[in-house]
């Protein structure tokens, strides 16, 4: 599938990369179909590209890479709708935000996916440990520029 951007211009998406988010993320419900895209193979961020809007695309990265004890609790009804039988098959991305000199990650918002039928919903954890702007790393001043 070809999906326009406004970062990277027309992109082909392989089937797989593409995911379905039923009832929408957070602030952007209207929108339920994505594409996820990774700038290469050693890559720790990727592009969350909706397909309908150009303009709308969000950084994403595994939290595991970042707090290897991290778990975003799922509900039996969440995994039932979702098709999961054991929340270890599920793929959980947070969604990164750049804010003074440090990129963050939304841990209390987490996107868990079902890989298999490509399906995902963001949930709203009630754990207070995670936050919305759980700090990644800072930024290098050359970084901060380019970012």
């Amino acid at each position: 599938m070809n999906v326009q951007t406004t970062r990277f211009g027309q992109v082909e998406v392989a089937e797989e990369r593409l995911l379905e988010f039923p009832f929408g993320m957070l602030g952007f419900s209207s929108y339920r179909s994505f594409a996820l895209l990774q700038p290469d193979d050693q890559a720790i961020f990727y592009w969350l590209q909706s397909t309908e809007s150009p303009e709308l695309a969000f950084v994403v990265t595994d939290p595991a890479m970042w707090v290897p004890d991290y778990q975003a609790q799922i509900r039996r009804d969440q995994m039932e709708e979702l098709g999961l039988a054991d929340v270890a098959d599920a793929q959980v991305l947070v969604v990164v935000n750049k804010r003074e000199g440090l990129l963050t990650g939304n841990m209390q918002g987490p996107l868990v996916i079902n890989p298999e039928t490509r399906q995902g919903v963001q949930l709203v954890l009630a754990d207070k440990r995670w936050d919305t702007r759980h700090e990644l790393m800072e930024l290098s001043a050359a970084d901060a520029v380019t970012a």
